[in-house]
């Protein structure tokens, strides 16, 4: 049976890593769905844009597979560039589309967890300050649909380099949505939140770089492996 992740989020989820930047992550036993069937890993795993590169859900899988023998993982990439909360809206299509991937995955897996990396989009003033409502709504959605009132969910929270680039005043309010996933994680037992702290930038200041999603994912695996919020003064990678 394979162990299955729902990626769902915006395009630092889709991954904007440069290929070649990175050696690549080759496992028979890290699987993809495409078109409703498991297919071996290969990147881009989340193919949102032609500018879908290295995400962090590669190396996330590798170092689940360390610590799981012979199983295997499977990544659902549901994840779309650009897009903000209320885009991910309940009833809403990739809402929608998110739920069904998933019902295709049960077919022949178990859904374990969900990889969320989203907010970019909603840095704003006018928008960051809704943030924690709207994504409650969400993960409550999310579970009620699939019947998992337990799923965990991984957050990952925003680059500190986003207000340095030529977009970095549309970002002005990032800090408030890396505090609401912070909360939200700190309130749910099954949420757990994951420093971008250190992490480093394409040269657009708005896409983590090849290497830092390869740590990004190494940290996700760490806090859902832990089963707690990861911190900065704990973070090995």
């Amino acid at each position: 049976m394979v162990h299955s992740f729902l990626m769902i989020g915006q395009s630092n989820m889709a991954g904007r890593g440069f290929l070649e930047d990175v050696d690549p992550i080759f496992d028979e036993h890290i699987k993809m769905l495409r078109n409703g069937r498991w297919q071996t890993m290969v990147e881009p795993i989340n193919y949102d844009r032609p500018t879908a590169g290295i995400g962090l859900a590669a190396s996330f899988a590798s170092a689940w597979r360390l610590k799981n023998g012979s199983d295997e993982i499977g990544l659902i990439p549901c994840a779309d560039g650009g897009t903000s909360l209320d885009d991910w809206g309940i009833q809403g299509e990739l809402f929608e589309n998110a739920i069904m991937q998933v019902e295709l995955a049960r077919r022949n897996s178990v859904l374990k967890g969900v990889l969320w990396h989203q907010g970019e989009n909603d840095s704003a003033s006018e928008n960051a300050c809704c943030y924690l409502e709207k994504f409650s709504l969400i993960v409550k959605s999310i579970r009620n649909r699939l019947d998992a009132p337990n799923l965990s969910f991984i957050l990952g929270g925003l680059g500190d380099f986003l207000t340095e680039g030529v977009y970095g005043s549309y970002f002005s309010a990032f800090s408030i949505v890396n505090k609401s996933l912070r909360d939200f994680a700190d309130a749910d037992p099954d949420c757990y939140f994951v420093p971008a702290s250190g992490l480093t930038a394409n040269p657009d200041l708005i896409h983590f770089d090849a290497k830092s999603q390869r740590r990004f994912g190494i940290r996700y695996f760490e806090a859902y492996d832990e089963l707690r919020n990861a911190r900065h003064n704990n973070i090995r990678q």
